[in-house]
């Protein structure tokens, strides 16, 4: 099939769905996803929670966009769900940013009784955090952008990608694409695409994150915050009538389908026993994500300096669903012309 649009989007996860979503109603875009389903990669393996007092500061005011722009535009995907940190007072204090406020000791425990008391020396606490159903989220940006008139293909990726004149000729599955515009949202594969366009990459690396839902004796309340280690060495909370663990590890990696490792998954049951009265029986499934980012930990958004009319939106860092819609007009301002870049998310 030949198509044109005026941008093509190389993704169909949160990332470039939300864009297609945001340009769509005023520019023909066509999305392209290699796999058989949209959001099959990182964006479905989320830990569903929005924390504006999370990541560098650019990060944060992004966040704080896309819940301002969710609680206009789709309040009903959000739950209130706080956020707590615990470690020794130096960790606590080191990521202590935004909205965050320090917990005493019997705060934290009132909050959270399943931790034990020596698990913990210090804890912060940010109310503005929520949970977020992130599949309702991929679904109303989907149906937003098809509503508007983007054609979204699965199944297709791009195999070839060529800067012809003023636009680009793709190759994506067994589709032919004129477009004026390429943007590059392919998570852990966006310097791969890059190579396939003959662009310059930017050094953006996949990092391997793994969780799993697993029955406790003990569960969280209803409303209780999610729990995670200042020294990122766990987090949890609860996820229905089981809890959702997970070693908050960030090994590097090959952009792939990533698969948890059950020996790590089972050091981190043991882990999470030992420091709280969770009492985690067994694992009924896990799941490994990738958290692609450049050296710096900040996404990468803007027009490539060399290529003309490749834009990048890659290098989320596992801030992706936190961000999106701050991101996603971002990107398309910068495009329309409409918004200046921003000088530090610009690819090098």
């Amino acid at each position: 099939m030949s198509l044109n649009c005026d941008v093509l989007i190389v993704g169909g996860g949160i990332a470039g769905l939300s864009l297609a979503s945001e340009l769509a109603p005023d520019c023909s875009v066509v999305l392209v996803e290699a796999e058989q389903r949209l959001g099959y990669h990182t964006s479905s393996r989320s830990a569903r929670q929005l924390i504006p007092s999370y990541g560098p500061p650019v990060v944060q005011e992004l966040t704080r966009r896309t819940l301002d722009v969710l609680r206009e535009q789709l309040p009903a995907v959000m739950t209130p769900r706080s956020f707590m940190l615990v470690g020794t007072h130096d960790d606590v204090e080191a990521r202590f940013s935004g909205d965050m406020q320090w917990l005493s000791h019997a705060e934290a425990l009132t909050l959270n009784p399943e931790l034990r008391p020596d698990a913990f020396e210090a804890a912060g606490i940010d109310h503005s955090s929520v949970g977020v159903d992130t599949d309702a989220l991929l679904e109303y940006h989907r149906s937003r952008a098809e509503a508007a008139g983007a054609q979204i293909l699965t199944g297709a990726g791009v195999h070839t990608a060529q800067q012809l004149g003023s636009g680009w000729s793709v190759g994506a599955g067994p589709h032919a694409i004129q477009a004026g515009t390429v943007v590059n949202a392919a998570g852990a594969w966006a310097d791969s695409l890059a190579v396939i366009a003959g662009v310059g990459i930017q050094g953006l690396r996949p990092y391997r994150r793994s969780a799993a839902v697993a029955r406790a004796a003990s569960v969280p309340d209803v409303g209780a915050p999610m729990v995670a280690a200042a020294d990122d060495s766990f987090y949890f909370r609860r996820e229905g009538a089981d809890v959702l663990i997970s070693p908050a590890e960030s090994v590097p990696s090959v952009p792939e389908d990533a698969q948890p490792n059950p020996a790590e998954i089972e050091a981190l049951v043991s882990r999470i026993n030992a420091l709280t009265t969770l009492g985690i029986t067994d694992v009924k499934r896990a799941w490994t994500g990738l958290r692609t980012q450049n050296a710096v930990g900040i996404p990468v958004v803007g027009f490539d300096p060399e290529a003309k009319g490749f834009f990048w939106l890659a290098g989320q860092g596992g801030y992706g669903f936190q961000t999106s819609s701050g991101i996603a007009e971002l990107a398309a301002g910068i495009m329309a012309g409409t918004r200046p870049p921003v000088p530090e998310l610009l690819p090098s």
